[in-house]
């Protein structure tokens, strides 16, 4: 009999933890800046747009910038697309009011957070 509970328990546990992952409308998260040059699974602008438009094209104005998912959509091939919007309501570098990104790549590869 405790060992059956002990199991259920588990399970129950692994459930939960399983559940975290998956993105919902409504979770805060973090945008970290790389060490790399640049963005690989956010959608942000390129640096000769930003420079075009008159922005300074280092990505240190969104970093650690708490941000909002406002869209969850999941593809055929498994990976999950979200759409991120600032937490304060202003604009990513005063022209874009949302940014898609590859929800478990950008995770992975640390350039957003989940934020408790």
């Amino acid at each position: 009999m405790k060992k059956l509970l002990f199991t259920l328990l588990c399970f129950t546990f692994f459930l939960t933890a399983s559940a975290h992952n998956e993105p919902k409308v409504g979770d805060v998260l973090t945008v970290n800046t790389p060490s790399a040059e640049g963005f690989n699974h956010i959608d942000f602008p390129k640096a000769n747009i930003l420079i075009k438009r008159g922005v300074v094209t280092q990505y240190k104005s969104i970093n650690n910038n708490d941000v909002v998912v406002s869209n969850v959509t999941t593809d055929n091939n498994g990976s999950t697309t979200v759409i991120l919007k600032k937490k304060d309501g202003t604009k990513f570098f005063g022209f874009l009011n949302k940014v898609k990104a590859n929800y478990t790549n950008a995770i992975s590869a640390g350039e957003l957070k989940i934020t408790k």
